[in-house]
Protein backbone atom coordinates (compact mmCIF):
# COMPACT_ATOMS: atom_id res chain seq x y z
CA UNK A 1 0.00 0.00 0.00
CA UNK A 2 1.01 3.61 -1.10
CA UNK A 3 0.20 7.33 0.58
CA UNK A 4 1.73 9.34 -2.04
CA UNK A 5 3.05 12.89 -1.60
CA UNK A 6 0.81 15.08 -4.16
CA UNK A 7 2.30 18.38 -5.19
CA UNK A 8 0.69 21.69 -4.29
CA UNK A 9 -0.08 24.08 -7.41
CA UNK A 10 -0.93 26.60 -4.67
CA UNK A 11 2.23 26.43 -2.77
CA UNK A 12 4.88 25.82 -6.00
CA UNK A 13 2.71 29.48 -7.07
CA UNK A 14 3.76 30.82 -4.02
CA UNK A 15 7.30 30.09 -3.50
CA UNK A 16 7.81 31.21 -6.94
CA UNK A 17 6.63 34.47 -6.43
CA UNK A 18 8.53 34.65 -3.19
CA UNK A 19 11.73 33.51 -4.71
CA UNK A 20 12.32 30.73 -2.70
CA UNK A 21 11.52 28.57 -6.26
CA UNK A 22 12.70 29.23 -9.33
CA UNK A 23 10.06 28.08 -12.44
CA UNK A 24 12.48 25.91 -13.95
CA UNK A 25 13.04 23.86 -10.31
CA UNK A 26 9.42 23.82 -10.11
CA UNK A 27 8.79 21.80 -13.06
CA UNK A 28 11.36 19.09 -12.45
CA UNK A 29 9.61 18.70 -8.90
CA UNK A 30 7.62 15.73 -10.27
CA UNK A 31 10.33 14.20 -11.93
CA UNK A 32 11.57 11.68 -9.14
CA UNK A 33 8.27 10.32 -8.51
CA UNK A 34 7.73 9.76 -12.40
CA UNK A 35 11.34 8.13 -12.77
CA UNK A 36 10.60 5.71 -9.41
CA UNK A 37 6.71 4.29 -10.62
CA UNK A 38 5.72 5.47 -13.99
CA UNK A 39 6.31 2.00 -14.94
CA UNK A 40 4.23 0.51 -12.43
CA UNK A 41 1.35 2.59 -12.89
CA UNK A 42 1.95 3.65 -16.60
CA UNK A 43 -0.03 7.30 -16.25
CA UNK A 44 1.30 8.89 -19.59
CA UNK A 45 0.70 8.01 -23.20
CA UNK A 46 3.20 10.04 -24.08
CA UNK A 47 5.69 12.45 -22.90
CA UNK A 48 8.28 14.48 -24.16
CA UNK A 49 11.99 13.24 -23.81
CA UNK A 50 12.80 15.82 -21.40
CA UNK A 51 10.52 18.38 -19.51
CA UNK A 52 9.58 21.19 -21.69
CA UNK A 53 11.13 24.61 -21.16
CA UNK A 54 9.04 27.58 -18.87
CA UNK A 55 6.63 28.98 -21.10
CA UNK A 56 8.34 31.51 -22.88
CA UNK A 57 5.52 33.42 -24.71
CA UNK A 58 3.70 34.08 -21.60
CA UNK A 59 4.49 34.60 -18.08
CA UNK A 60 1.50 34.39 -15.33
CA UNK A 61 -0.13 33.19 -12.57
CA UNK A 62 0.71 29.32 -13.79
CA UNK A 63 4.33 29.94 -14.27
CA UNK A 64 6.55 26.88 -13.08
CA UNK A 65 3.21 24.64 -12.72
CA UNK A 66 3.45 21.55 -14.83
CA UNK A 67 -0.01 19.95 -16.27
CA UNK A 68 -1.29 16.66 -17.34
CA UNK A 69 -3.51 16.92 -20.11
CA UNK A 70 -5.69 13.71 -21.04
CA UNK A 71 -4.89 12.81 -23.89
CA UNK A 72 -8.73 13.39 -25.97
CA UNK A 73 -7.45 17.54 -25.93
CA UNK A 74 -5.48 17.96 -28.87
CA UNK A 75 -2.25 19.42 -28.28
CA UNK A 76 0.50 20.81 -31.57
CA UNK A 77 3.41 20.07 -29.92
CA UNK A 78 2.38 16.64 -28.84
CA UNK A 79 0.63 13.24 -30.60
CA UNK A 80 -3.21 13.42 -29.65
CA UNK A 81 -4.82 9.49 -29.93
CA UNK A 82 -7.89 9.53 -27.80
CA UNK A 83 -6.99 6.22 -26.28
CA UNK A 84 -7.26 4.43 -29.61
CA UNK A 85 -5.32 2.83 -32.44
CA UNK A 86 -7.02 4.58 -35.07
CA UNK A 87 -5.56 7.83 -34.51
CA UNK A 88 -1.67 6.21 -33.43
CA UNK A 89 -0.26 8.60 -35.65
CA UNK A 90 -2.50 11.39 -35.17
CA UNK A 91 -0.44 14.93 -34.53
CA UNK A 92 -3.00 18.28 -34.62
CA UNK A 93 -2.35 21.28 -36.36
CA UNK A 94 -3.49 23.29 -33.14
CA UNK A 95 -4.09 23.34 -29.26
CA UNK A 96 -7.42 22.60 -27.91
CA UNK A 97 -8.82 25.86 -26.27
CA UNK A 98 -8.41 24.94 -22.88
CA UNK A 99 -4.86 23.90 -23.32
CA UNK A 100 -4.29 27.45 -24.78
CA UNK A 101 -5.72 29.40 -22.11
CA UNK A 102 -3.53 26.95 -19.52
CA UNK A 103 -0.37 28.21 -21.59
CA UNK A 104 -1.55 31.67 -21.60
CA UNK A 105 -1.45 31.53 -17.89
CA UNK A 106 1.78 30.54 -18.12
CA UNK A 107 1.21 26.78 -17.85
CA UNK A 108 3.78 23.91 -19.05
CA UNK A 109 1.85 21.02 -20.58
CA UNK A 110 4.64 17.91 -19.16
CA UNK A 111 2.62 15.23 -21.12
CA UNK A 112 -0.38 13.50 -21.89
CA UNK A 113 -2.14 11.41 -19.81
CA UNK A 114 -3.94 8.32 -20.26
CA UNK A 115 -7.57 8.13 -21.07
CA UNK A 116 -10.27 5.22 -21.69
CA UNK A 117 -10.84 4.35 -25.56
CA UNK A 118 -12.37 7.93 -27.03
CA UNK A 119 -13.19 8.54 -22.83
CA UNK A 120 -15.75 5.59 -22.65
CA UNK A 121 -15.30 2.99 -20.25
CA UNK A 122 -12.37 0.55 -22.28
CA UNK A 123 -9.70 1.02 -19.78
CA UNK A 124 -6.30 2.02 -20.09
CA UNK A 125 -2.91 0.28 -18.41
CA UNK A 126 -2.99 3.17 -15.77
CA UNK A 127 -2.87 1.43 -12.37
CA UNK A 128 -3.81 3.26 -8.89
CA UNK A 129 -0.90 4.89 -7.20
CA UNK A 130 -2.77 4.19 -3.82
CA UNK A 131 -2.46 -0.18 -5.02
CA UNK A 132 -1.41 -0.67 -8.37
CA UNK A 133 -3.91 -3.98 -8.44
CA UNK A 134 -6.74 -1.66 -8.34
CA UNK A 135 -8.10 1.05 -10.84
CA UNK A 136 -7.80 4.21 -10.81
CA UNK A 137 -11.52 4.78 -12.59
CA UNK A 138 -12.14 6.31 -15.85
CA UNK A 139 -11.90 7.83 -18.16
CA UNK A 140 -9.58 10.75 -16.96
CA UNK A 141 -7.24 7.69 -15.38
CA UNK A 142 -4.03 9.01 -15.94
CA UNK A 143 -4.91 12.98 -14.86
CA UNK A 144 -6.01 11.47 -11.52
CA UNK A 145 -3.26 9.21 -11.22
CA UNK A 146 -0.79 11.58 -11.89
CA UNK A 147 -1.81 13.80 -9.81
CA UNK A 148 -2.42 11.31 -6.80
CA UNK A 149 1.20 10.11 -7.43
CA UNK A 150 2.68 13.48 -7.38
CA UNK A 151 3.88 13.36 -10.63
CA UNK A 152 2.24 17.04 -11.80
CA UNK A 153 0.44 18.88 -9.16
CA UNK A 154 -2.97 19.59 -11.76
CA UNK A 155 -4.01 18.18 -14.92
CA UNK A 156 -7.13 18.22 -16.75
CA UNK A 157 -9.64 15.68 -17.74
CA UNK A 158 -13.76 15.10 -18.85
CA UNK A 159 -17.02 14.30 -17.50
CA UNK A 160 -19.63 12.65 -19.83
CA UNK A 161 -20.62 10.48 -16.91
CA UNK A 162 -18.39 10.17 -13.99
CA UNK A 163 -15.12 10.38 -15.14
CA UNK A 164 -13.61 13.31 -13.34
CA UNK A 165 -15.46 12.88 -10.11
CA UNK A 166 -14.98 9.02 -9.48
CA UNK A 167 -11.23 8.86 -10.62
CA UNK A 168 -10.64 11.80 -8.35
CA UNK A 169 -12.31 10.02 -5.19
CA UNK A 170 -10.47 6.45 -6.48
CA UNK A 171 -7.53 7.91 -6.46
CA UNK A 172 -7.90 10.56 -3.46
CA UNK A 173 -7.42 13.95 -4.86
CA UNK A 174 -9.74 17.00 -5.97
CA UNK A 175 -12.06 16.71 -8.80
CA UNK A 176 -13.70 19.42 -10.21
CA UNK A 177 -16.30 19.43 -12.82
CA UNK A 178 -17.50 22.23 -13.76
CA UNK A 179 -20.83 23.70 -14.93
CA UNK A 180 -21.66 22.58 -18.24
CA UNK A 181 -19.87 24.83 -21.03
CA UNK A 182 -18.12 26.86 -18.10
CA UNK A 183 -14.93 25.99 -19.87
CA UNK A 184 -14.84 25.49 -23.79
CA UNK A 185 -14.54 22.04 -24.94
CA UNK A 186 -13.26 23.12 -28.49
CA UNK A 187 -10.31 20.61 -29.37
CA UNK A 188 -11.34 17.93 -27.46
CA UNK A 189 -12.51 14.97 -28.64
CA UNK A 190 -16.44 14.74 -28.76
CA UNK A 191 -18.33 11.70 -27.55
CA UNK A 192 -21.78 13.27 -26.35
CA UNK A 193 -21.91 17.18 -26.95
CA UNK A 194 -24.77 17.69 -24.67
CA UNK A 195 -22.95 16.32 -21.74
CA UNK A 196 -19.20 16.32 -22.20
CA UNK A 197 -17.50 18.95 -19.54
CA UNK A 198 -13.84 19.71 -19.45
CA UNK A 199 -12.91 20.28 -15.80
CA UNK A 200 -9.40 19.66 -13.18
CA UNK A 201 -7.64 17.74 -10.93
CA UNK A 202 -5.32 18.72 -8.46
CA UNK A 203 -4.32 17.94 -4.94
CA UNK A 204 -6.70 19.74 -3.13
CA UNK A 205 -9.87 21.71 -3.37
CA UNK A 206 -7.67 24.85 -3.61
CA UNK A 207 -5.00 23.88 -5.90
CA UNK A 208 -8.07 23.02 -8.43
CA UNK A 209 -10.18 26.61 -7.56
CA UNK A 210 -6.49 28.22 -7.94
CA UNK A 211 -6.01 26.47 -11.99
CA UNK A 212 -9.58 26.98 -13.08
CA UNK A 213 -9.01 30.67 -12.20
CA UNK A 214 -6.08 30.98 -13.37
CA UNK A 215 -6.37 29.63 -16.96
CA UNK A 216 -10.37 30.75 -17.05
CA UNK A 217 -9.76 34.13 -15.42
CA UNK A 218 -13.37 33.59 -13.74
CA UNK A 219 -13.49 34.10 -10.12
CA UNK A 220 -13.24 30.66 -9.12
CA UNK A 221 -10.20 31.16 -6.39
CA UNK A 222 -10.40 30.58 -2.91
CA UNK A 223 -9.30 33.71 -1.20
CA UNK A 224 -10.68 33.92 2.37
CA UNK A 225 -9.42 31.61 5.09
CA UNK A 226 -12.13 31.51 7.37
CA UNK A 227 -15.34 30.36 4.68
CA UNK A 228 -18.43 30.75 6.28
CA UNK A 229 -20.00 27.05 7.45
CA UNK A 230 -22.25 26.29 4.09
CA UNK A 231 -25.86 24.32 4.61
CA UNK A 232 -25.77 20.87 3.71
CA UNK A 233 -28.28 18.79 1.99
CA UNK A 234 -27.86 15.19 1.79
CA UNK A 235 -29.34 13.81 -1.14
CA UNK A 236 -31.12 10.98 -1.22
CA UNK A 237 -32.32 8.87 -4.01
CA UNK A 238 -32.93 5.16 -4.88
CA UNK A 239 -28.95 4.47 -5.89
CA UNK A 240 -28.44 5.05 -2.26
CA UNK A 241 -28.39 0.91 -1.77
CA UNK A 242 -25.50 0.79 -4.28
CA UNK A 243 -23.25 2.17 -1.58
CA UNK A 244 -21.01 -0.28 0.32
CA UNK A 245 -20.77 -0.44 3.59
CA UNK A 246 -17.31 1.27 3.78
CA UNK A 247 -18.61 4.05 1.70
CA UNK A 248 -21.72 4.18 3.79
CA UNK A 249 -19.52 4.34 6.90
CA UNK A 250 -17.75 7.57 5.24
CA UNK A 251 -20.48 9.53 4.30
CA UNK A 252 -21.38 8.96 8.40
CA UNK A 253 -18.13 10.37 9.02
CA UNK A 254 -18.57 13.44 7.04
CA UNK A 255 -22.07 13.91 8.17
CA UNK A 256 -20.54 14.04 11.94
CA UNK A 257 -17.83 16.53 10.50
CA UNK A 258 -20.20 18.38 9.43
CA UNK A 259 -22.29 18.29 12.14
CA UNK A 260 -19.47 18.71 15.13
CA UNK A 261 -18.22 22.03 13.20
CA UNK A 262 -21.80 23.91 13.85
CA UNK A 263 -23.26 23.24 9.88
CA UNK A 264 -26.75 22.10 9.40
CA UNK A 265 -27.45 19.13 7.24
CA UNK A 266 -30.95 18.51 5.82
CA UNK A 267 -32.40 15.18 4.28
CA UNK A 268 -33.13 16.36 0.19
CA UNK A 269 -35.34 13.55 -1.18
CA UNK A 270 -34.63 12.93 -4.74
CA UNK A 271 -37.93 13.98 -6.86
CA UNK A 272 -40.08 11.37 -8.49
CA UNK A 273 -39.49 12.84 -12.09
CA UNK A 274 -35.80 13.03 -11.22
CA UNK A 275 -35.62 9.26 -11.52
CA UNK A 276 -36.32 9.32 -15.51
CA UNK A 277 -32.89 11.36 -15.57
CA UNK A 278 -30.89 8.12 -15.30
CA UNK A 279 -32.49 6.54 -18.70
CA UNK A 280 -32.21 10.00 -20.38
CA UNK A 281 -28.44 10.26 -19.65
CA UNK A 282 -27.93 6.98 -21.18
CA UNK A 283 -30.23 7.50 -24.80
CA UNK A 284 -28.72 11.25 -24.69
CA UNK A 285 -25.20 10.02 -24.56
CA UNK A 286 -25.34 6.79 -26.79
CA UNK A 287 -27.17 8.49 -29.25
CA UNK A 288 -24.81 11.09 -29.53
CA UNK A 289 -21.64 8.68 -29.60
CA UNK A 290 -23.06 7.01 -32.85
CA UNK A 291 -23.00 10.07 -34.49
CA UNK A 292 -19.85 11.62 -32.95
CA UNK A 293 -17.63 8.29 -33.47
CA UNK A 294 -19.42 7.89 -36.83
CA UNK A 295 -16.66 8.22 -38.61
CA UNK A 296 -14.28 5.87 -36.71
CA UNK A 297 -17.33 3.08 -36.40
CA UNK A 298 -17.69 3.22 -40.17
CA UNK A 299 -14.19 3.22 -41.79
CA UNK A 300 -12.59 1.36 -38.68
CA UNK A 301 -14.88 -0.77 -36.82
CA UNK A 302 -12.34 -3.80 -36.63
CA UNK A 303 -10.09 -1.15 -34.35
CA UNK A 304 -13.11 -0.35 -32.21
CA UNK A 305 -13.11 -2.45 -28.44
CA UNK A 306 -15.67 -4.96 -28.79
CA UNK A 307 -18.45 -3.39 -26.01
CA UNK A 308 -18.03 0.30 -28.20
CA UNK A 309 -18.71 -1.47 -31.41
CA UNK A 310 -21.62 -2.93 -29.99
CA UNK A 311 -23.11 0.50 -28.17
CA UNK A 312 -22.48 2.48 -31.79
CA UNK A 313 -24.30 -0.72 -33.30
CA UNK A 314 -27.18 0.05 -31.16
CA UNK A 315 -26.95 3.52 -31.03
CA UNK A 316 -28.37 3.09 -34.62
CA UNK A 317 -31.30 1.95 -33.47
CA UNK A 318 -32.40 5.17 -31.27
CA UNK A 319 -34.97 7.23 -33.01
CA UNK A 320 -34.52 10.32 -32.76
CA UNK A 321 -38.02 10.48 -31.74
CA UNK A 322 -36.60 8.59 -28.60
CA UNK A 323 -33.60 11.08 -28.51
CA UNK A 324 -35.31 14.24 -28.18
CA UNK A 325 -37.44 12.75 -25.35
CA UNK A 326 -34.97 12.05 -23.47
CA UNK A 327 -34.03 15.51 -24.34
CA UNK A 328 -37.07 16.98 -22.94
CA UNK A 329 -36.87 14.61 -19.90
CA UNK A 330 -33.68 16.63 -19.08
CA UNK A 331 -34.53 20.03 -19.64
CA UNK A 332 -37.81 19.45 -17.38
CA UNK A 333 -34.97 17.88 -14.76
CA UNK A 334 -33.22 21.32 -14.92
CA UNK A 335 -35.90 22.91 -13.97
CA UNK A 336 -36.81 20.84 -10.90
CA UNK A 337 -33.20 20.97 -9.48
CA UNK A 338 -33.47 24.58 -8.45
CA UNK A 339 -36.18 23.22 -5.60
CA UNK A 340 -33.77 20.71 -4.37
CA UNK A 341 -31.51 23.88 -2.77
CA UNK A 342 -34.42 25.61 -1.46
CA UNK A 343 -33.00 24.81 2.38
CA UNK A 344 -29.72 24.27 1.56
CA UNK A 345 -26.13 26.00 -0.67
CA UNK A 346 -24.86 22.39 -1.09
CA UNK A 347 -25.82 18.85 -1.86
CA UNK A 348 -23.89 15.78 -0.70
CA UNK A 349 -23.34 12.15 -2.03
CA UNK A 350 -20.78 9.85 -2.26
CA UNK A 351 -18.42 9.84 -5.24
CA UNK A 352 -19.04 6.17 -5.72
CA UNK A 353 -19.89 3.57 -4.42
CA UNK A 354 -17.24 2.43 -2.54
CA UNK A 355 -13.64 2.17 -3.10
CA UNK A 356 -11.68 1.87 -6.61
CA UNK A 357 -12.20 -1.79 -7.58
CA UNK A 358 -9.47 -4.50 -7.60
CA UNK A 359 -8.42 -5.32 -11.03
CA UNK A 360 -8.07 -2.70 -14.60
CA UNK A 361 -10.93 -4.68 -16.57
CA UNK A 362 -13.13 -2.15 -15.16
CA UNK A 363 -13.20 1.73 -14.00
CA UNK A 364 -16.36 1.78 -12.01
CA UNK A 365 -19.56 2.54 -11.79
CA UNK A 366 -20.83 6.13 -12.44
CA UNK A 367 -24.19 5.94 -10.55
CA UNK A 368 -23.30 8.70 -8.54
CA UNK A 369 -22.71 11.04 -10.63
CA UNK A 370 -24.24 10.69 -14.30
CA UNK A 371 -27.79 12.37 -12.99
CA UNK A 372 -25.38 15.65 -12.55
CA UNK A 373 -23.39 15.54 -15.54
CA UNK A 374 -27.08 15.81 -17.95
CA UNK A 375 -28.24 18.31 -15.51
CA UNK A 376 -24.74 20.25 -15.94
CA UNK A 377 -24.45 21.34 -12.44
CA UNK A 378 -20.79 21.78 -10.85
CA UNK A 379 -19.62 19.02 -9.07
CA UNK A 380 -16.43 18.48 -6.72
CA UNK A 381 -15.04 15.57 -5.14
CA UNK A 382 -13.61 16.16 -1.45
CA UNK A 383 -10.61 13.76 -0.37
CA UNK A 384 -9.86 12.73 2.77
CA UNK A 385 -11.90 9.45 3.77
CA UNK A 386 -10.59 5.99 3.52
CA UNK A 387 -11.34 2.50 4.15
CA UNK A 388 -9.96 -0.02 6.34
CA UNK A 389 -7.40 -1.03 3.35
CA UNK A 390 -6.04 2.47 3.37
CA UNK A 391 -8.06 3.42 -0.11
CA UNK A 392 -10.16 6.62 -1.14
CA UNK A 393 -13.34 7.16 -0.61
CA UNK A 394 -14.64 10.74 -1.97
CA UNK A 395 -17.90 12.87 -1.15
CA UNK A 396 -19.69 14.86 -3.73
CA UNK A 397 -20.40 18.39 -3.64
CA UNK A 398 -22.88 19.33 -5.77
CA UNK A 399 -24.37 23.07 -6.17
CA UNK A 400 -27.23 24.87 -8.46
CA UNK A 401 -26.12 25.51 -12.23
CA UNK A 402 -23.35 28.73 -12.50
CA UNK A 403 -22.73 28.31 -8.37
CA UNK A 404 -19.24 26.80 -9.26
CA UNK A 405 -17.36 29.12 -6.83
CA UNK A 406 -20.26 28.02 -3.80
CA UNK A 407 -19.15 24.01 -4.94
CA UNK A 408 -15.89 25.08 -4.13
CA UNK A 409 -15.95 27.03 -1.39
CA UNK A 410 -18.14 24.25 0.00
CA UNK A 411 -16.06 21.45 -0.93
CA UNK A 412 -13.02 23.33 0.94
CA UNK A 413 -14.50 24.15 3.93
CA UNK A 414 -15.33 20.03 3.94
CA UNK A 415 -12.18 19.36 3.21
CA UNK A 416 -10.88 21.46 5.70
CA UNK A 417 -13.21 19.69 8.72
CA UNK A 418 -12.17 16.00 7.43
CA UNK A 419 -9.08 16.93 7.82
CA UNK A 420 -9.45 17.68 11.54
CA UNK A 421 -10.75 14.33 12.14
Amino acid sequence: MNNPVKLSALQIATRIECGDLSAPDALRLGEANIAEREDTLRVFVHRPPKMPDVNSRTSGPLTGIAIGVKDIFDTADMPTRFGSPIYADHRPPADAALVTMLRRAGATITGKTVTTEFAWFTPGNTRNPHNPEHTPGGSSSGSAAGVAAGFFPASIGSQTGGSIVRPASFCGVCGYKPSFRLVPTVGMKTFSWSLDTAGFFAATVADAAFVAAASTGRDLAIHALDIPAPRFGLFRSDIDEAMSPHMQQALDSAIAAIQSAGSTIVDVLAPRQLQGAHAAHRIIQDYEAGLALGHEHHHHPELLSAPLRQLLDDSRNLEPAEYDDARRTANHARKLTRDLFADCDVLLTPSAPGAAPKGLASTGDPAFNRVWTLLGTPTVNVAGLSDPQGMPLGMQIIAPFGHDLVALQAAHWLESQLAKR
